[in-house]
């Protein structure tokens, strides 16, 4: 009797083929989660941020100034979360410019920064290195930017984020407000988004540095 032909067993690398199991990747996230979790665990109250009995016009334009540098401050989380929010709001209001920004991230995230470096990549038949690949990408990020309608929908809303920020930071009086005195004194209002990218680009930096 003969014994029966075995069946064909394809094997594959599912290390190099799935993008959330490279050790780059879940570094990434990891440390990205994290400094997220502790900045918003320095975010104040939001009653804090939106008590009418403590906004008055200022004095001065010197009045203005000094209430908006304590209020950036003590309300830095809570201003980078209104600003993001105005943000997503603009981008969410704009499919379009969205989708574009949304592609050029994916592009960066999978053809260049946790893409693994043997496995180069391959377009319309033509191996591209890493050096092309970058070049093309840094093309693509500018004309996305400064020829598409991502940029002018990232100025205006940042625009209309700051001026959120800074009427809010000239009327409101921080005279209630406690600092903590342990808080540094140059802690400024880019300190919480500064540690999280410092984070995110030491988690994606020996990716990157595998490829240059």
């Amino acid at each position: 009797m003969a014994n029966p032909t075995p069946l064909p067993i394809t094997t594959t690398d599912t290390d190099q083929s799935s993008l959330t199991t490279t050790p780059a990747f879940r570094a990434f996230i990891s440390r990205l989660t994290s400094s997220l979790r502790q900045g918003f665990s320095q975010r104040r109250p939001w009653y804090e941020l939106v008590d009418r009995s403590a906004l008055s016009r200022p004095d001065s334009v010197t009045d203005a100034v000094t209430r908006i540098r304590k209020n950036l401050t003590y309300f830095k989380v809570n201003y980078i979360t209104l600003l993001a929010l105005t943000i997503g709001f603009s981008l969410l209001s704009n499919p379009f410019s969205l989708i574009l920004l949304l592609s050029l991230l994916a592009a960066w995230t999978f053809l260049y920064v946790f893409k693994a470096p043997d496995s180069p990549v391959v377009l319309f038949g033509r191996t591209f290195s890493d050096y092309e690949t970058l070049g093309a990408l840094i093309v693509l990020t500018i004309v996305v930017v400064f020829l598409t309608s991502v940029g002018s929908v990232l100025i205006s809303a940042l625009m209309i984020g700051f001026g959120i920020v800074c009427a809010h930071g000239a009327f409101r009086v921080p005279e209630d407000l406690f600092l903590d005195e342990q808080e540094p004194v140059n802690a400024g209002f880019l300190s919480f988004l500064g540690g999280a990218a410092s984070s995110a680009a030491a988690a994606a930096a020996p990716a990157v540095a595998s490829r240059v």
